[in-house]
C-alpha cells in the first residue's frame, strides 16, 4: 500500500488565514467605495448609464454598459388576452413546503417519494479568534 501523506495544519496557518481574509473584506470595501466615486464620476461627466473611459497616470478607467432585455410577469395576461397561450412557458416543479407539509400530516408517505429528495451540501472555512484582536 502507498504512503499516504496528509497535509498538516498549524497554528501560525490559521492565523495567517484569518488575517487575509480579514485584509480581503477591507480590500473589498475599499473597491466598492472606489467604484461608486468611478460612476458619479462618469455619471456626471459623460451622463448615466453612458459608455466611456478615461486615461490617466498610465491606466485607463472604463465604464461599459451591459444591458439585458426580459418580459415582465405582466406579460403572461397580455397574451393570454390575445389568445397567444403558445408565447407562454410553463414551468411544473414540485412545491417543497406543501409536500413536507403533506408528509406531516401524512397525506402521502415519504417512501413513496423515495429517490426524489435531492440533498446537496456546500463547504466554507471560517475563522474566528478566540479571543478578541
Amino acid at each position: 500500500m502507498a504512503n499516504v501523506n496528509y497535509p498538516t495544519v498549524t497554528a501560525e496557518m490559521i492565523e495567517r488565514y484569518y488575517e487575509c481574509n480579514k485584509q480581503k473584506k477591507e480590500i473589498e470595501n475599499q473597491m466598492e467605495e472606489l467604484k461608486q466615486l468611478f460612476h458619479l464620476y462618469f455619471d456626471k461627466s459623460f451622463g448615466e448609464e453612458k459608455k466611456a473611459e478615461v486615461v490617466m497616470g498610465g491606466y485607463k478607467l472604463q465604464r461599459q454598459v451591459r444591458k439585458s432585455e426580459k418580459f415582465s410577469d405582466e406579460t403572461v395576461q397580455k397574451l393570454e388576452a390575445l389568445r397567444m397561450h403558445e408565447l407562454i412557458k410553463t414551468v411544473k416543479k414540485p412545491d417543497d413546503a406543501k409536500i413536507k407539509a403533506a408528509i406531516q400530516l401524512n397525506l402521502i408517505k415519504e417512501e413513496e417519494l423515495e429517490g426524489c429528495l435531492v440533498t446537496s451540501s456546500s463547504m466554507a472555512i471560517s475563522v474566528k479568534p478566540l479571543l478578541p484582536k
